[in-house]
């Protein structure tokens, strides 16, 4: 009789328990704010230290460590400024992420316009999608881009006639449309400052007509920052990075076509002048002066550089001096470290199991300890290029308590990995399986299985 009234009671309390809770999700603010005040303690810290360590000629620099995209140096690297035939690495990656290297394209008249430095394409020409991408990118030919933005500019708007056949009017449409595609690949590589009117890096403005009826006048222009992170999205994340390494780091390419023989030599001239270096592109017009980006990997680092307005006529070689300023300041001051090797007080803690209260519990306890587990696909970098006395903050939360129910995968923590204040590796920590709330028919289920026992 003892085991009924227990069975009872218990049946009570479950009842007691239901209605007006609801499942507890995990909320982050608190690592935010605390990453914000962190980020206010340090950003005045060493303002101008590296400006006064090193001295560049470029109007605008940026050293970008490649595999995180964080900036090691910067100098005037978010002013918008032209950026001459460096654009031609975004020409270069939509390209291939758009065409075999196989295919053929012929040649309009417009593209056959196009001024020095040229290939000299003509009219009813055709050509291989890879030969004039040797040309685009070692030689830095305008009609060889024109005339691959043509193709896939109309391929973008669905034609199916050769671009030989064009009027000027459909060549520039063509041309227009891949100009938009630029764009549109650069909003999603998170460049917010930038903007293509060409596909070969000439100066050019155009003039937008806002929804709201306004006049915008737009140039053809980029940053230091932006500039690297589209080389460092050519180099690390799209789909087709290894066939543009290989076509970047190579030295000369010959092809025969159209009874003519032609021989493309790379004019990156850095790739001979230090070590690791394996790719960029060189660029100039009279308003963007000398241009640079290119990237090099040593000592287990992979680093980029962009030089704007890198001198100008007669002051060629200055964007080699400063490449070299640069790339040795990352190696000699930058180590690479592992967010995982790091330490903390809570790292034994954040693994523990958290209570559950008002959860199904055959013990009637109202609580079970839910076991929690680490999210392998962390979101971020898994390291990070620092100096030697910078030091990595770890912000560490996890919910002392949930509430039933509980879903199988709920975030019920997070551990953030932070470098000046800012986030630079997430972890999640998630609940291991399902905890059901008390309910009903649970709490019926119960008291009939008590009442069997003590009534068999």
């Amino acid at each position: 009789m003892r085991g009924f009234f227990c069975a009872l009671f218990a049946g009570i309390l479950c009842l007691e328990s239901i209605g007006g809770f609801c499942r507890q999700g995990y909320v982050s603010e608190e690592i935010r704010e605390q990453a914000t005040h962190l980020f206010h303690e340090t950003e005045e810290k060493e303002v101008g230290q590296l400006q006064e360590d090193l001295h560049l000629y470029a109007q605008a620099a940026v050293l970008l460590d490649a595999d995180s995209g964080r900036v090691l140096y910067g100098k005037n690297e978010e002013t918008p400024m032209a950026m001459a035939s460096t654009t031609k690495i975004m020409t270069c990656i939509l390209v291939l992420e758009n065409a075999k290297v196989e295919e053929e394209v012929s040649i309009s008249a417009y593209a056959a316009t196009m001024p020095k430095v040229k290939l000299y394409v003509k009219k009813g020409e055709h050509y291989t999608v890879r030969e004039l991408l040797f040309s685009l990118m070692l030689e830095s030919h305008n009609d060889a881009a024109a005339a691959l933005a043509e193709y896939i500019g109309g391929k973008l708007l669905g034609e199916t006639k050769e671009a030989s056949e064009h009027t000027t009017e459909e060549s520039k449409a063509a041309l227009h449309r891949f100009a938009q595609a630029m764009n549109e690949k650069a909003v999603e590589i998170g460049c917010e400052d930038t903007w293509f009117i060409t596909p070969n890096g000439l100066d050019a403005t155009e003039t937008l007509t806002l929804p709201d009826g306004s006049i915008l006048e737009k140039e053809h222009h980029t940053t230091a920052k932006d500039l690297a992170c589209i080389l460092r999205y050519c180099i690390r994340e799209s789909s087709q990075r290894d066939l543009f390494r290989e076509i970047t780091r190579t030295q000369e390419y010959c092809f025969t076509e159209n009874g003519r023989s032609f021989q493309c030599h790379n004019h990156n001239a850095f790739l001979q002048m230090m070590d690791g270096a394996f790719t960029g592109k060189t660029g100039f017009t009279n308003k963007a002066g000398y241009c640079y980006v290119g990237a090099l990997e040593r000592d287990g680092k992979c680093m980029i550089v962009a030089l704007l307005a890198c001198g100008w006529p007669n002051h060629k070689t200055y964007k080699w001096r400063d490449s070299r300023e640069l790339f040795g300041y990352g190696l000699e001051n930058f180590v690479y470290r592992k967010f995982g090797e790091e330490e903390f007080s809570g790292r034994e803690q954040y693994l523990m199991p958290i209570p559950v209260t008002e959860a199904q519990d055959e013990e009637l306890t109202g609580e079970v300890q839910l076991a929690v587990e680490l999210d392998p696909e962390a979101e971020g970098a898994e390291g990070l290029l620092m100096r030697a006395h910078e030091k990595v903050e770890i912000l560490y939360r996890k919910e002392k308590e949930l509430k039933a129910p509980v879903k199988e995968g709920t975030t019920v923590g997070e551990i953030c990995y932070l470098v000046d204040g800012e986030i630079w590796r997430r972890e999640r920590l998630y609940a291991a399986w399902t905890v059901e709330a008390v309910d009903l028919s649970w709490c019926g289920r119960q008291i009939l299985k008590r009442f069997l026992v003590a009534f068999p």
